[in-house]
């Protein structure tokens, strides 16, 4: 037809006249465009335990877009309810099951009905009921100004350094953090970690970005401020006025900040310097007075994030006028503080938030805040009665054969790569099979001790300040002890994992170990596909463009050969690339550079868990016909755990600020790289949901 179209068009001018004496011919019926054959399944066979049909659109095609299959119903009649950015049918759902039963437990804890002898069970009760008398909050105004006056009431750098002192140690962090961190190049070692921090934004992107919606945001930001101190008793001039100052400080340290995506390069983070050398660098800032001030008179070894950001944070404190440093301050200390204020400072936090970043209808109920809060400050103490009754021992023990799998899957996988030499090869054996995982599922082994922790009902401000001022005490003490490998960076409760380079380890809290992500009546091929997934994905990032620069011990370390290095950085190229070409929303694409690890790690940890599913089903048969066979039911599984739903000023913040891409590029995304997803739903070469030739992805 093609050829005839052009014959067609190339006389058309010399047949005019011939045309117009002789009957007209018949128009050549349209040729159909080809259609991909679509694979059905066998409706009359039963659904898989573990998987939903109502949550899938079967009339879409899985070959076509594998996230409409797979999540279809469930977008199509979930909302999101009014008091959230976003939902998701696995962590957000997981979240708010997890978030009743804390609540039972911290109900108990205020009733002193918890079993006898639960550990801390007083810090609990104190804790969520100060943060739950809401009459309370409404006369603590006056504690919290002050809080204000004490730390914005300085004369001198001297006495500045003091004030941003007391402020760190509360918990708020103007100007920048302060904490421990182990040595990037000697992981045994704790010493004092120093980061960029003190802005009111969520990135430095939203004071520097000229976009309209980037405007939008700074101009609302400055009402907000307005409008905060206002509430303090400010005369509308004056809150204006300061707004203005505090807009301009921090769009000065916005400017002296690294972008996200340079921080997660090791190189760019890793400064260390002694006590001397930060005050060579950084000397206009009085560093040795607020060392003292802080509690850690005689430290020596520290990490800077960022040399420039320290320079230029040293001259802010000391060109900028007192006046203008004292309403930072005091802007610092009141942000931080809304949760423990009247109703009224809280609504116009979340007004400005709903507006700006989560697009939320309504605040969530005070009792969500303060289960969150308790977690948050003294997980371990909530977690421990969680795990005792959420997390039995039957999960934890088929947890640990998953994780067994995948780690020797990873293993196994290793041989297939021929981009990487065998001295690369042997140098991720080692590291992979040092990897600790088996001891950090659930809970940890050894709980964290509150005896120290002083707590009372009648006052969340003060409740607040206690916890954060113990914690950051427990931070700080680890500077110069050896390296505790038991400890826990995330409460077991909490809905997440997590992959930490410095310990090579990766650790699966009891919170996410819940249906859909782990489910004990689902099937072992949905659970490799939702659950399995995660833990190939974790141990997929000790060797994504981040993890890999650390070697088996932890320690930042170029362990490759420059071959295999220089293969590594084409391959995962081509990811960038990937993501890159992908819309989040509107005319706002997906950051390949910022998503790389994760996107990467997604890639990796979906071929694992597949790899390790298939290996367990080669020495345990499948005996019963269901609708989907194993490898299809580990692919639904895995989409099946990422149907979420955002809304749209949620979504337009993530762009800016997630290392993750948007869940329907993640499900999609990787799996158009998939060679066993090609086989299973038996996928033409030109589906949509397959990517040939130099477009296809493949690291690990």
């Amino acid at each position: 037809m093609k050829t005839q179209h052009l014959v067609a068009l190339l006389f058309a001018s010399c047949a005019t006249q011939e045309a117009a004496t002789r009957p007209a011919e018949p128009t050549p019926a349209p040729v159909a465009p080809k259609v991909e054959p679509k694979w059905t399944a066998d409706l009359t066979k039963p659904m898989p335990p573990g998987l939903e049909e109502g949550v899938m659109d079967l009339t879409a095609d899985p070959c076509g877009d594998f996230y409409q299959y797979a999540c279809g119903g469930w977008m199509a009649k979930t909302e999101i309810p009014a008091d959230r950015s976003l939902y998701s049918r696995g962590f957000v759902s997981i979240s708010d099951r997890n978030e009743e039963a804390l609540k039972a437990i911290l109900d108990e804890a205020a009733a002193d009905k918890l079993p006898p002898g639960t550990p801390f069970a007083k810090q609990l009760g104190d804790a969520y009921v100060s943060c739950t008398d809401e009459a309370a909050l409404e006369k603590a105004l006056p504690e919290v100004k002050k809080f204000i006056t004490q730390v914005t009431t300085f004369k001198n750098p001297t006495e500045l350094a003091k004030v941003v002192a007391t402020l760190h140690a509360a918990g708020y962090r103007p100007f920048f953090a302060v904490g421990s961190e182990q040595d990037h190049k000697n992981s045994t070692e704790v010493i004092a970690g120093l980061a960029q921090a003190g802005l009111g934004l969520p990135d430095r992107d939203f004071y520097l970005d000229e976009t309209d919606r980037m405007k939008g945001i700074r101009a609302d930001y400055l009402a907000h401020i307005e409008k905060m101190f206002t509430l303090t008793g400010d005369k509308p001039e004056v809150a204006k006025k300061t707004a203005e100052v505090v807009m301009a400080l921090e769009t000065r340290l916005a400017k002296a900040s690294l972008s996200r995506v340079d921080r997660r390069d090791p190189d760019k983070v890793y400064n260390r310097v002694d006590r001397k050398g930060l005050k060579e660098k950084a000397g206009d800032f009085p560093w040795d007075v607020y060392f003292t001030a802080l509690g850690m008179k005689g430290v020596e070894g520290i990490n800077i994030s960022s040399t420039p950001y320290f320079v230029e944070l040293a001259a802010i404190t000391k060109d900028t006028k007192a006046d203008a440093l004292k309403l930072y301050l005091g802007w610092v200390a009141l942000r931080g503080s809304a949760a423990a204020l009247p109703k009224a400072f809280q609504d116009e936090t979340f007004a400005f938030a709903s507006k700006a970043f989560t697009g939320a209808k309504e605040d969530r109920p005070r009792w969500k805040k303060c289960v969150a809060f308790v977690d948050g400050e003294i997980g371990e103490a909530l977690g421990r009665e969680f795990a005792r009754r959420l997390f039995p021992e039957e999960s934890r023990a088929r947890t640990i054969a998953m994780v067994t799998a995948l780690l020797g899957s990873f293993e196994k996988n290793l041989g297939t790569l021929s981009w990487m030499d065998e001295q690369t090869r042997q140098g991720a054996l080692v590291k992979v099979r040092s990897m600790v995982g088996h001891n950090k599922i659930g809970y940890p082994d050894s709980w964290r001790d509150y005896t120290a922790l002083k707590t009372d009902r009648k006052s969340f401000f003060n409740t607040t300040l206690e916890t954060s001022r113990f914690e950051m005490a427990r931070q700080l003490a680890k500077i110069g002890k050896p390296v505790d490998r038991g400890e826990w960076l995330m409460s077991p409760p909490t809905v997440n994992a997590y992959f930490e380079a410095q310990l090579n380890e990766i650790v699966f809290p009891a919170g996410i170990l819940q249906p859909p992500f782990f489910n004990k009546d689902a099937t072992d091929a949905v659970n490799f596909g939702s659950m399995g997934m995660v833990v190939g994905h974790e141990i997929t990032h000790g060797f994504d463009d981040h993890g890999r620069r650390y070697d088996a011990d932890g320690n930042l370390k170029d362990w490759w050969t420059e071959t295999s290095g220089k293969n590594f950085v084409s391959r995962v190229g081509c990811v960038k690339t990937q993501y890159d070409g992908y819309t989040a929303l509107e005319d706002l694409k997906v950051k390949g550079d910022l998503t790389l690890g994760e996107n990467v790690a997604d890639l990796g940890g979906l071929k694992l868990a597949h790899a390790a599913m298939a290996d367990w089903y080669a020495k345990k048969p499948v005996a019963e016909s269901l609708r989907y066979d194993p490898s299809q039911q580990f692919f639904l599984g895995f989409a099946q755990s990422w149907c979420t739903k955002v809304r749209p000023q949620q979504a337009k913040q993530r762009v800016t600020t997630d290392t993750h891409a948007p869940p329907y590029w993640r499900v999609n995304g990787p799996l158009s790289n998939s060679d066993a997803f090609k086989a299973a739903f038996q996928c033409s070469d030109t589906a949509k949901m397959v990517r040939a030739g130099e477009a296809r992805c493949s690291v690990w």
